[in-house]
């Protein structure tokens, strides 16, 4: 009976995916050749061009992995209907969870921009410009009806994402922080930078409210 396309060679391709991105972002990408690629997965180097077959290759599809599914997963994460606050929240949810999971495949989209050619380049920073858009568009969205106040869009919204990104610099979830709690204080801060009002400094100031209530009732 004929092998299908489906069983081995999908598990192979895999297997070389995942051993890229660990070797790249431990070595880089000049450092690490073919054949040691195809040592760590257990195969012949001549294997590797049936799947790749150039280097560069290799690359351009985990950079390209790599965005397409930070695309997809706020496509699926992002609120219908709902306030820039709201919105923002979600974005900056989904950007940290989503890295901290791919640790290693976002060092090496991060790190190996320069190893692509003029055309793999340009492909990728399409999708992350796509991708930037969308906070802009709620950073906009958020100026005009006054809940955030920000001057330049486009400087705040790369602060947010070098910030928000940076997570994966020294986050280690078995420490003492948990993925829930980083994403609070980020969010906190990141609603700072924006200048909208957090839910502590909403309490604070409704309790302040009261309290200048009380006093002006008992004069």
């Amino acid at each position: 009976m004929a092998r299908t396309t489906g069983s081995d060679g999908e598990k192979t391709e895999a297997a070389l995916r995942e051993a890229a991105v660990n070797l790249i972002a431990r070595y880089g990408y000049e450092a690490v050749s073919m054949r040691q690629l195809a040592a760590e997965v257990g195969v012949q180097a001549a294997a590797l061009y049936r799947y790749f077959p150039t280097k560069e290759d290799l690359l351009f599809t985990l950079m390209r992995e790599h965005m397409e599914g930070l695309i997809a997963a706020w496509e699926d994460t992002r609120p219908v209907i709902a306030a820039p606050a709201e919105r923002l929240a979600a974005l900056v949810g989904n950007h940290i969870r989503f890295h901290v999971a791919r640790r290693h495949s976002t060092h090496v989209s991060n790190m190996e921009l320069r190893s692509l050619s003029r055309e793999n380049l340009t492909h990728i920073l399409k999708l992350r410009t796509s991708y930037e858009k969308e906070l802009r568009q709620i950073l906009r969205d958020g100026a005009e009806t006054g809940a955030f106040a920000v001057d330049d869009t486009a400087m705040t919204a790369m602060a947010i994402i070098q910030m928000v990104t940076g997570v994966i610099v020294w986050f280690r979830p078995d420490e003492r922080l948990s993925v829930d709690e980083v994403t609070e204080t980020y969010l906190a801060m990141v609603m700072r930078l924006v200048g909208a009002e957090t839910k502590n400094q909403e309490n604070s100031r409704e309790k302040n409210d009261v309290h200048a209530f009380d006093e002006f009732r008992a004069g």
